[in-house]
């Protein structure tokens, strides 16, 4: 026979648990988790960018009130739900490992935000300040470890969004702002909305912050609409981009580097053929995607040859992916600017080489952990020099692939002149996944922040054209070779946020640290107080 015994507190009351309290513990971790997954599903493919907003107004209620540790621990469940399905395409074709651990690092980020956003939810007009610490994290996270991952930025899933005019005002930083604190706003509002049913009155200054929070980003993004222009200030030119597309899916495309060299050179050809007969109109340049030859045209004469070939078929310039191997040191991702008469005339060199993918940091660490990295035999190293290339009068501005997700890395490009930007990448190596279709919504939101036409040429997709106002013109199937075809509008005119650059993000992170610094003195002082 066996006696329960039931807790009581000091007066006897029965404190045994119910259900009810059980299923309340788990209601915040549970609301943090699935902020998360709504931020994950306001990302591209799928055209739910309003899902960002329902996103941070749980995530508000998630966090608001609690203390550091609960803050930081709540972020982290948010971290995962947001990164872990996010990021899947990284362990594509290298198992699960890179990709929970690249997610299980990043999502500290999003902890450190947690609990900067639970640390500031106390004060008067937190929506604004919570939403300043997230920024303050993603700036972070932009550039730290192994010089930053930026990947899923908040502004990066708002190309179909009605804030997406405030990323030419200031960027990827007041994009993101404006989005968390909307969803901040609507929480906050919603919270006053039953303070007023259960007491019958609000405070002004409360409700003045929670009507602010939902209504500034939406009248700025309005007021904005103007900064976006697909004017051809500069006139027109007419672009070509190749997909010659890979033979198969997987890591060891690279093993069949010729094959994908001769398919960028065959649709070159079949473009000058339709050319000739009428069926396309005459490009000004044309852009080949990263890796299209995985051969150094430097060091072997027969890829040299055949390249050639294709670009005096053309007739126009000619930007040619390449793998350039020197006799020593590090590899090159190089670009080429290939012309049909003189053969290769310019070079830029990937400056932000990717991590993990282009070059091993720790390699004798990581190892243990994945023998893929072995794969990477040699490293690639960083060039120093800005991409812009003269094609034909027109000036291009280059960021290849990875490049893309750093807003340096696109704005340097404008401030010395481009007019159009070129994004060439390759994303073979993540097969069918969503990797693609993120990384075409980054091109879609640089396009409007900095008012510039943006080709993004892949070699097996999704390879596009994308207008000053964010909109794309043409895009291709993927795993499918093909050749796009556009118009386009040049424009040399500089946005507030190409003007300001890393500005409004350092004033993000004033108010962020602001917020914070302000709760310590509240915080300090309050342990100060004798107790009445």
């Amino acid at each position: 026979m066996s006696t329960t015994i039931t807790p009581v507190d000091a007066s006897g009351a029965d404190t045994a648990p119910t259900p009810g309290s059980r299923l309340r513990r788990f209601a915040r971790p549970g609301a943090a988790l699935l902020s998360g997954l709504l931020l994950f599903l306001s990302f591209p493919p799928r055209p739910l960018w309003w899902l960002a907003l329902p996103a941070f107004a749980l995530l508000g209620w998630a966090l608001r009130g609690r203390g550091p540790r609960a803050g930081f621990g709540l972020g982290y469940l948010a971290g995962l739900g947001f990164l872990l399905p996010l990021l899947v395409w990284t362990g594509e074709e290298v198992g699960p490992g890179p990709w929970l651990a690249l997610a299980a690092v990043e999502a500290l980020f999003v902890a450190a935000a947690g609990l900067g956003i639970a640390v500031v939810s106390r004060l008067p007009w937190w929506p604004f300040f919570a939403a300043g610490v997230w920024i303050l994290a993603e700036g972070a996270r932009a550039r730290v470890p192994f010089g930053g991952f930026p990947w899923g930025k908040i502004a990066f899933g708002q190309a179909d969004g009605v804030f997406l005019p405030l990323a030419a005002v200031g960027g990827t930083p007041v994009l993101g702002f404006a989005v968390a604190l909307c969803g901040f706003g609507l929480y906050e509002a919603f919270r006053q909305v039953r303070a007023h049913r259960a007491n019958g009155t609000v405070p002004r200054g409360p409700l003045a912050a929670a009507a602010l929070s939902v209504l500034l980003p939406v009248t700025g993004a309005l007021a904005a609409l103007p900064l976006v222009d697909d004017s051809a200030e500069d006139g027109t030119a007419t672009v070509a981009a190749v997909q010659g597309n890979v033979p198969r899916l997987g890591l060891d495309f690279n093993a069949q580097r010729r094959a994908v060299l001769d398919n960028h050179v065959a649709r070159t050809r079949e473009l000058a053929e339709d050319v000739k007969a009428g069926r396309e109109p005459q490009p000004d340049f044309v852009l080949w995607p990263e890796n299209s030859s995985d051969i150094d045209p430097y060091a072997n004469a027969d890829a040299a040859d055949v390249i050639d070939g294709a670009v005096r078929a053309i007739g126009v310039p000619t930007v040619i992916g390449a793998v350039v191997a020197p006799e020593t040191g590090k590899l090159r991702n190089t670009l080429i600017e290939w012309d049909p008469d003189r053969g290769p005339v310019a070079t830029y060199d990937k400056r932000h080489v990717q991590p993990f993918g282009e070059y091993i940091p720790m390699r004798s660490i990581v190892r243990i952990f994945n023998s893929n990295v072995d794969r990477v035999s040699r490293d690639f190293g960083p060039g120093t020099k800005v991409g812009v290339f003269d094609l034909a009068g027109t000036r291009v501005g280059l960021a290849t692939c990875y490049e893309a997700a750093f807003d340096w890395a696109v704005r340097d490009t404008v401030t010395h002149g481009a007019q159009l930007i070129s994004v060439p990448s390759n994303n073979a190596t993540f097969g069918r996944s969503e990797m693609t279709y993120q990384q075409l919504a980054m091109s879609r939101v640089r396009a409007v922040e900095h008012s510039r036409s943006v080709v993004v040429p892949v070699t097996s997709g999704v390879s596009a054209v994308i207008r000053p106002d964010g909109e794309i013109v043409a895009q291709t199937k993927m795993f499918t070779p093909d050749v796009l075809v556009e118009k386009v509008p040049l424009r040399s005119s500089l946005t507030p946020a190409t003007r300001m650059g890393t500005l409004p993000e350092a004033l993000l992170a004033a108010l962020a640290a602001a917020g914070l610094g302000w709760s310590a003195f509240r915080s300090v002082r309050a342990r100060r107080t004798p107790a009445e």
